[in-house]
Formats: structure tokens, sequence, C-alpha cells
């Protein structure tokens, strides 16, 4: 059975949202507004498939009657198998949607990658692991940014961060976080071995100006003439910006735009991320562990994700098998070309199945 009494509490919360968006109070103070504006996003969901689920449920008692009636009984027996599934079917999506909702999900996303072990090949694969965002990102229409990159003499990207935006990015992005492991045969082998290489990836959601309260005595920001390539105009300005907290002494450096103002930009918009985050994982050890995870040390052993080459698969070591299986293998030709559907689906999926385990009926 599903919750009722919770359901209608809900839908009560949700008008009371609407009502005080509309309030002059609530629209002059940017942050509370901002606050209501996610929750009535994420309430809106649940209120319709309620409403949807009560609708059948209605045309079931209806139709349950008519059986009673020779006139009405066949026009109701042929109906009621698809009123019953689709019930079935939306009481599902009401449990799952019940589910305590990541205020994060819809935002924005800082997605950083750095090579880890493997020297020039690890650079490389950094390279690889960004196109395959970057075509992740084209395929759902969402846009990047390049926030700071810096290149390896050899060819690759020693760093690169990058800010994703479009329509619930953290919430398909989330799980890319951690360490990813390479097995195939560098450009620069001349005896053909395999070689194994990583580099790790940390996945952070945007944070709003109202999120994180930044003083600007706290900050330090220091400017310099931006290095590597871009030729005579980029060296010769003063364009690279340096941000230090002073608080929790975290750094945040970019030299990507010529424009100083835009690079002291994007460096606040890494900070403020990476503030928020911080303040997340303060308030439950749980996000506090889970962080730690994400990357470690990027030693192989701590992979999340393995693509290799010899072999054209990708398997991902947190997604469980079949029972009588190992994992699911998925083609790498599609995955690094961008096609990330059915991994971010299963991963999704089992995180979902475990949510509702753990909560039950309710």
């Amino acid at each position: 059975m599903l919750p009722t009494e919770k359901l209608d509490a809900v839908v009560d919360r949700f008008h009371q949202v609407e009502e005080m968006l509309c309030s002059p109070e609530i629209a002059s103070d940017r942050r509370r507004f901002a606050e209501l504006g996610r929750e009535r996003r994420q309430l809106e969901a649940l209120v319709g498939a309620w409403q949807r689920y009560r609708d059948v449920q209605r045309q079931i008692g209806e139709d349950e009657k008519a059986l009673g009636d020779p006139e009405l009984r066949e026009l109701a027996e042929a109906e009621l198998p698809d009123l019953r599934a689709n019930a079935e079917q939306l009481e599902q999506e009401i449990r799952t949607l019940l589910l305590p909702a990541d205020p994060n999900d819809e935002r924005n996303t800082l997605v950083e990658i750095r090579a880890g072990t493997g020297g020039d090949e690890a650079a490389l694969f950094a390279a690889d692991l960004l196109r395959m965002y970057t075509r992740f990102a084209e395929r759902r229409s969402w846009r990047i940014e390049p926030i700071s990159m810096s290149e390896s003499p050899a060819g690759g990207l020693r760093e690169v961060i990058i800010l994703v935006t479009g329509d619930h990015v953290y919430s398909q992005l989330r799980f890319e976080g951690g360490v990813h492991r390479v097995q195939r045969v560098p450009a620069t082998e001349a005896q053909g071995r395999i070689h194994t290489s990583t580099a790790t990836v940390a996945v952070l959601p945007e944070a709003d100006e109202v999120d994180v309260d930044i003083k600007a005595e706290d900050l330090e920001i220091t400017t310099a003439a931006a290095g590597g390539p871009g030729g005579q105009g980029v060296n010769t300005t003063n364009s690279a910006v340096q941000i230090v907290h002073k608080p929790t002494g975290l750094i945040v450096k970019c030299q990507d735009e010529r424009s100083q103002i835009k690079n002291k930009a994007k460096a606040m918009k890494v900070l403020r991320a990476r503030l928020l985050k911080r303040e997340e994982e303060a308030q439950s050890a749980s996000i506090a562990a889970e962080r730690r995870d994400m990357v470690g040390t990027a030693a192989r052993a701590e992979k999340i994700r393995t693509y290799n080459y010899p072999q054209n698969r990708v398997t991902d070591h947190r997604i469980d098998g079949e029972e009588g299986g190992g994992r699911p293998k998925y083609l790498l030709a599609n995955v690094i070309d961008g096609d990330l559907d059915d991994l971010v689906t299963a991963l999704r999926t089992q995180r979902t199945a475990q949510l509702l385990e753990g909560t039950g009926s309710t």
C-alpha cells in the first residue's frame, strides 16, 4: 500500500510552496526563493504521479462496479487489465519518487579530470575522457565551458576542469566520480605490450552565489602572465588569476581566457563549488566518506571502471552482475564516443533499487 497520508501531505506542501513563491517577501530573498524553486521542481513530479494514480484508481473502481451491469460488463472487462497495469506502474514510480531527493540533482556540474598513474599514457587517457564527456554532453544538448586546462608536454592533459550546463546534469554525471583505468598498447610502445594507466574524475555540483557566503576579505587574489600555448598575447598579458580562500586554504587557478575578468569569474565558480562540497561533507559523515572514496590515490586497485581496448569492452566494477553471471560488459568503441546511456541508466537503477530496499514500503 502507498502511504496516502504522506502523499497528501506532499500535495499540501506543493501548494504551500507555490503560494510562498508568489509572496513579495520571498521574491526579494534570493536564497530562499532559489531554495523554494528547487523544492517545487522536486515535488512536481511526485504530485503529478500521485494525481494520475488516483485518477486511474477511480477509473478502476468505476469499471469494477460496471462489471455488474450487463450492458457495460464487456467494456469494463476490456479496460481493467490496462488500468491495473498502469496503476502498478504508477505505484512503482511513486515509490521511487518518494525516495529522498538529492538537492544537487538539477544543478550544473563541474567535472575535474586529472592524469593518474601511467605517465604520458595517463595524460592521453585523461584527454580521451574529456572527449567522451564532451560527446555525451552533445548528445543531451548540454553546454561545455572550459574552466582551466593544463596540457602534457608529450600530448594529452595533466588536468582539465569543465563546467557542464543543462537539464539534470548532476543526476546524470554524479556516478562518474572515481578512478578510471585504461588497458591498451600505447602509441609509443614498440614491443606491443599492454599498459595499464589511470585518470581520476571528480564531479562537483555548481554552487549558486546564494549557496555559499564568500567574504571579500577571505580572498587573496593574484594575477600573472598566462603560461603555456596561446601565442604572444596570452603570455604577455596579466590575465591568469589565482584565488586563495584563506579560511580553508583552497587554491584555484584559471588562465583559460585572455580576459582577467573572465578568468576571475571562472575561478570563483570553481571555488564556490568546492566550498559547497566542503560544506556538505561537514554536515554529513556519509557524504564525507563518499567524497574521500571518489578519487582516492588514483591507484589502479581503486578503479570504478576499466576501459579494455584489446577486448573492446568497458566494465563498471560497481554494477552488479546478473544471477549466475559476471558484470555486464559495454562496447568500448561506443562508450568512449560518448554513448554512456546504458552505463548511467544501470548505475541509477541500481542505486534506486538499493534505496528502495532500504526504505521498505514507505
